[in-house]
């Protein structure tokens, strides 16, 4: 048996903490997940914000959320607002139903309107909840890209 037989055998149980990414909105929330090796954004569903919470903590339960990046959404000056008020409301209750989970704040500006644009000349009554888990996906990788440019440069 090959060195790298034994590796791959003694890897095979070991589970990596899922990241996840929530786009947040008073009515919707797109979710996005990360492949095992944290490469790629996944579009998961869209819901609303209290089933969002649930259907994370169900998925925490099955296959353990290290971290949850959620689109914060600044003024186009950069600046914070009611957006932002309303965003770290829901990120306080993901923190109580779901401690121990990293939160990361990410910069969102944009990524709605990049979302809508790959649905261009597309009409569905479904359109405006894959704009969210798009959203939600752009962010999420976005937020791998950088993780993985920091990795790469250590």
């Amino acid at each position: 048996m090959s060195k790298a037989s034994i590796v791959l055998k003694n890897n095979q149980g070991i589970k990596h903490p899922r990241i996840v990414s929530v786009d947040y909105g008073t009515q919707r929330v797109g979710l996005s997940l990360a492949d095992p090796l944290q490469l790629f954004a996944q579009p998961l569903t869209t819901c609303s914000p209290r089933s969002a919470i649930e259907k994370l903590i169900s998925l925490h339960e099955r296959e353990t959320i290290g971290t949850i990046v959620i689109g914060w959404p600044l003024n186009e000056d950069g600046s914070e607002g009611e957006a932002t008020r309303r965003v770290d409301r829901y990120i306080r209750k993901l923190d109580a139903r779901l401690p121990g989970v990293e939160i990361i704040r990410w910069d969102e500006r944009y990524t709605s309107e990049e979302a809508k644009s790959r649905f261009i000349g597309r009409k569905s009554k479904k359109k405006q909840g894959y704009v969210d888990q798009i959203a939600a996906g752009i962010i999420l990788q976005e937020y791998l890209d950088s993780i993985s440019e920091t990795t790469d440069h250590e």
